[in-house]
């Protein structure tokens, strides 16, 4: 991509509004463009970042076997009201609205009910389960107020992964290859030094649910963190009778900020209960099936992971999610020589199938150039003037040291 034809450019100002460190840096960047209070567009730069990320999330859901729908975001009613969750009392965040016809109608803020209600269309026997089924879906909630940019949004892309199995050891099972799965997420988005498996209310589903909750400045959750065991526990849990419980000892903790990035629930017969789901088991008697949810947000992922990751000049892009692994500046360009060379380096790479930005501004000055790189984030720099010869300079976003290298080099260090 020629930086030059890119949409959405480099800003000189952090934006007034707002109030988070991901917020202001993602938009001065040209990341995301915010449209109203809670709401985010996503430019091309921003919009790369968060298909990377759900790349990530949906490799490591289809690896526990995982399989990928697409439920609608408008909502039936009649499924909610079976639950007790279609009024302000079983779900306080509902945006709802009328069809021409008169019929009311809402927009998803979850979407346990209409699966449920689809799988029971097609369970009916235990050999049918288990079954495990994840989509990418827009949710929306009326949240009083949004905060933090895309950390707290009014709409939203959300993973949502449910597990349908026949007995609550199998579901125990399960659940525990969710949280192995859900730590793979995290340490590849660059977030697994400093996220914790913490305990939460289990609400009515269960004694406790369990959050992954990343420590960070901007978080609204307070939790208390014991390093050692790689543990924490939510403040709306946190008593002497919980700490008891989970073995962990009070002296050991650390009282911390933090953003919730995923979260899991062992839902049981919660909703298949009053939805009918049930199958029969090998001696023809009729159960409920077993359900867990696992849910985790692509686009509060990325806000984290500026937050936690930016140093004073700008975004840290982990390799897997950077928009480009590489950041081309060409410095001297109004120079014949070196803008072909530039060219050059720019299309060897594009056939090596390395995904590339080139700036190719002519009238923009090295110190600008170099800023917006660091602002800009992408793991790797290599500069190109009159002055580097045969050779480039190469350096990492994260590091300090530039060096000099051939392209055959370059390709191997990055590969």
């Amino acid at each position: 991509m020629l930086y030059t034809k890119l949409f959405g450019k480099t800003k000189k100002e952090t934006p007034a509004d707002e109030v988070s460190k991901s917020a202001r840096l993602l938009i001065q960047a040209g990341y995301i463009q915010k449209e109203m209070a809670g709401v985010y567009a996503f430019l091309p730069l921003g919009k790369r970042v968060l298909d990377n990320i759900i790349q990530v999330i949906r490799e490591e859901m289809e690896a526990i076997g995982g399989q990928e729908i697409h439920l609608g975001a408008l909502q039936n009613p009649e499924i909610w009201e079976t639950t007790d969750r279609w009024s302000d009392e079983g779900i306080d965040v509902w945006f709802k609205t009328q069809l021409k016809t008169g019929a009311e109608v809402g927009l998803a803020t979850t979407h346990e009910e209409p699966l449920t209600k689809l799988v029971s269309q097609y369970v009916q026997s235990y050999r049918d389960l288990p079954v495990y089924l994840f989509q990418f879906q827009t949710k929306f909630r009326n949240e009083l107020r949004s905060k933090s940019g895309i950390l707290r949004t009014r709409e939203f892309i959300m993973k949502d992964l449910y597990s349908f199995n026949t007995t609550g050891e199998a579901l125990d099972t399960f659940y525990e290859e969710a949280q192995t799965a859900y730590f793979k997420v995290f340490n590849r988005l660059g977030l697994g030094d400093k996220t914790y498996l913490t305990f939460a209310s289990g609400g009515p589903f269960s004694k406790y649910s369990h959050e992954f909750q990343t420590i960070c400045d901007a978080g609204e959750d307070t939790i208390y963190v014991d390093e050692e065991k790689k543990l924490a526990v939510n403040d709306e849990v946190y008593t002497d009778q919980v700490l008891q419980d989970l073995g962990l000892e009070k002296e050991n903790l650390k009282e911390v900020p933090a953003v919730e990035v995923g979260n899991i629930f062992k839902l049981k017969d919660k909703y298949s209960k009053p939805l009918g789901l049930t199958y029969t088991d090998s001696s023809g008697v009729e159960k409920p099936v077993i359900m867990g949810s696992y849910g985790i947000g692509p686009a509060r992922c990325m806000g984290t992971i500026v937050e936690v990751l930016a140093d004073k000049e700008g975004i840290v892009w982990p390799a897997e999610v950077a928009p480009f692994k590489v950041h081309i500046v060409g410095l001297g360009l109004q120079n014949a020589e070196v803008a072909e060379k530039a060219q050059k380096i720019y299309k060897q790479l594009q056939q090596e199938k390395v995904e590339v930005l080139f700036d190719d501004r002519a009238d923009v000055s090295a110190g600008e150039k170099f800023a917006d790189a660091d602002l800009i984030g992408i793991p790797y720099r290599l500069v190109v003037s009159g002055k580097t010869s045969e050779k480039i300079e190469f350096k990492a976003r994260n590091e300090t040291e530039a060096k000099m290298l051939t392209l055959p080099e370059i390709l191997a260090e990055i590969s």
